[in-house]
């Protein structure tokens, strides 16, 4: 046990973490942050070799800490870091903290890199980055040469020293290293790294890889499983570089666009599970190959992996039949995380690399979802956030630190182009961005692939070689949208045809009628039916939404985050005029990309992570909102836009929505609304 403390001791303040403590004079800096909890990373274990350990010194008076840090308060540069200069270069004003010992009050900079370049992983670029405490860690070792006197084993021997240089406890070793270790300890001249994997405090290390001499570098794979997109993130253990990322099609889509029908293919077919199992893998598979080469690193170089995904994929890679999640009460056959070896689940990466999957939140809100909390954090804050994946199936997350609630709406494919005329998935030459004249009625448009706007000069030229080939999910929103701010649809999703003698946009399609958004090869019309799959889908994600709001006692949001891919593209004015999302300020309503991605590099890079879910995902309360009463009304209201009933001040702050009034060529169900004397304004100070 370490000493207290003297008050006259220095005073030690590690940078960008804050901690602080006294620590006698002589001590080593590295040993000072090993004691304070301050990740620095150091392979070598104190010899100077790795230059993993790298620090800086601020100097000046820090007022606020009530600290003088000066060059002179650390020792001078010994024999060990003049070498490593020598050998590998230290580049100006870092020190070795592990050579580098305390003389005097220190302000230290952990820097965000290294000498290899390495960069932190972060989930923003200028918010926050992820504290490092991985669950392998890198050690070099010497190991005693055989003894005739001593009769202990040459992997006993490496245990032993691995307890005597690096303070484990009793460590266990994989059984694949027995066959090795001799040579391996040969090859090395008797010093080596091991790899040592302990995922909780409270179990055994082990032993899980061993390399001969020094071993400088080991990563962790942070895979994304979405029913449409797999992505990969290959990430230094040692660093939190982000080294290499991929992404592939899920290759189960030839098995069914969404989930429930890829249900459906396994219960029809008796090998169903099986075929979908290996697409996935085979395709996990491929993606490693890919961030390997880009990366420049061999499968034997990974030694973790974490996976996320929603129920059913999780499921599928694990190889157990989903066929529970497709009917109530959509059972899990685990819900708990998952701690495997990759070889368990056929990864092959080293021999010792370990898997681990996060837990699942509910049977239709996963593995994704809690990485996405992971990230997103509602449960670390006192304000009320609201997280929406939007997909076939809506994962919503909302609450704060006192009390977070989670529930699946099925929203079904129509934000993702499927049940819609024109509709397509987000490819070079799908319509994404739609502005509408409110007097003229003409539109204009943005497609993937090109930044001009169809009204502006070269637009033509610009798309000849995809054409305009349809509308994908963002487009569709904000049609929609600006056909009800138009005039052109009712608050209750009505094509308005009277306005067919204003414009020739507007035209009879059967018995309804329609608006052509583009007049090209194909023709792009929003026909009726494209509005009401759009209003079924967003009623029911704003509808499972209130719930929620209805179970935490709520009727307002703080903050809104969309996640996944489709998230990222949705412009959040267009979602809540639609009435997708409730009412909320919307400076605090953010898309945040692949958060999923995010969380599971966050559980990868650091051990704690793994823990924070695991309790927080035992703490949230799950909704059924299938078997919810007050779940139809809300279904019922969200059915206009943005909804019968809710209001939705802070929109108009922004955007004057159009009058209230009785869908054309319906009766009416009473007066229309009054506007507020703040609509109105709004309404004559539109642009």
């Amino acid at each position: 046990m370490n000493p207290p403390p003297i008050i006259t001791d220095p005073l030690v303040l590690f940078m960008p973490s804050g901690k602080r403590g006294r620590f006698p004079k002589g001590t080593p800096v590295l040993d000072a942050a090993r004691q304070l909890g301050v990740y620095v990373e150091s392979v070598c274990g104190g010899r100077a070799t790795c230059g993993r350990c790298q620090i800086e010194v601020q100097e000046g008076q820090f007022a606020k800490h009530k600290i003088t840090s000066s060059l002179d308060h650390i020792s001078p540069i010994g024999p060990k870091e003049e070498r490593y200069d020598r050998v590998r270069g230290l580049p100006e004003g870092r020190r070795l903290s592990c050579s580098a010992t305390i003389e005097g009050d220190l302000v230290v900079d952990v820097p965000q890199d290294t000498v290899i370049n390495a960069q932190v992983v972060r989930k923003d670029a200028d918010t926050r980055h992820i504290e490092r405490m991985p669950a392998i860690q890198l050690c070099y070792v010497d190991v005693e040469e055989p003894d005739m006197h001593k009769p202990l084993g040459d992997l006993d021997r490496l245990k032993a020293a691995l307890v005597r240089e690096w303070g484990f406890g009793a460590l266990d070793a994989d059984f694949h290293l027995h066959a090795d270790i001799q040579r391996i300890l040969r090859e090395g001249n008797w010093a080596v790294t091991a790899a040592i994997h302990r995922d909780r405090d409270t179990e055994r290390a082990r032993i899980i890889a061993v390399w001969p001499g020094l071993k400088n570098e080991a990563y962790g794979l942070a895979c994304d499983i979405g029913s449409t997109t797999i992505a990969m993130h290959m990430v230094s253990l040692l660093s939190g570089r982000v080294a290499a990322s991929a992404g592939i099609s899920n290759p189960q889509i030839r098995f069914g666009e969404d989930l429930m029908s890829r249900v459906s293919y396994v219960m029809m077919n008796p090998d169903g599970r099986e075929a979908m199992t290996k697409a996935v893998r085979q395709a996990v598979s491929e993606l490693v190959d890919k961030v390997c080469a880009q990366g420049n690193a061999q499968r034997e170089d990974i030694l973790d992996s974490v996976f996320v995904g929603n129920p059913i994929m999780h499921h599928l890679f694990l190889g157990i039949d989903p066929t529970e999640l497709g009917g109530a009460p959509f059972a899990l056959a685990v819900s708990d995380a998952v701690s495997c070896c990759a070889s368990d689940i056929g990864i092959e990466l080293n021999r010792g690399a370990r898997t681990y999957l996060l837990p699942c939140i509910a049977g239709h809100v996963g593995a994704d979802a809690a990485a996405v909390t992971l990230a997103e954090g509602p449960h670390r804050q006192d304000r009320m956030m609201l997280i929406v994946d939007v997909g076939t199936n809506a994962e919503i997350v909302f609450g704060s630190s006192k009390r977070v609630v989670a529930a699946s709406s099925p929203t079904g494919p129509a934000f993702e182009g499927a049940e819609i005329s024109g509709g397509q998935r987000a490819a070079p030459g799908a319509i994404e961005r739609v502005r509408i004249d409110p007097q003229t009625l003409e539109p204009r448009f943005r497609v993937i692939g090109s930044e001009l706007w169809s009204d502006e000069p070269g637009f033509a030229e610009a798309v000849s070689g995809t054409g305009v080939s349809g509308i994908c999910g963002s487009g569709i929103i904000e049609v929609i949208a600006e056909m009800f701010l138009a005039g052109i649809i009712s608050e209750d999703g009505v094509v308005d045809g009277a306005l067919a003698a204003k414009s020739t946009r507007i035209v009879q399609t059967g018995r309804t009628f329609g608006y052509v958004l583009s007049d090209g090869e194909p023709r792009i019309t929003i026909t009726q039916n494209d509005v009401r799959a759009i209003q079924l889908a967003k009623s029911a994600l704003y509808a499972g939404t209130r719930l929620l709001m209805e179970k935490m006692g709520t009727d307002h949001v703080d903050a809104i985050r969309f996640a996944g891919a489709f998230g990222s593209f949705i412009d959040p004015k267009y979602a809540m005029v639609l009435g997708l999302i409730p009412d909320c300020d919307l400076d605090a309503v953010s898309a945040v990309g692949n958060a999923a991605g995010t969380g599971a590099r966050m559980a990868l890079l650091n051990r704690s992570y793994r823990r924070e879910i695991e309790d927080t995902v035992r703490r949230i309360e799950k909704i059924e909102t299938a078997i919810e009463p007050r779940f139809q009304e809300h279904f019922v209201n969200a059915m206009a836009l943005p909804n019968k009933v809710d209001a939705f001040p802070n929109l108009q702050k922004q955007v004057a929505l159009p009058e209230r009034q009785a869908s054309a060529g319906a009766e009416t169900g009473g007066p229309p609304r009054r506007r507020s004397r703040e609509e109105r304004a709004a309404r004559r100070n539109r642009t």
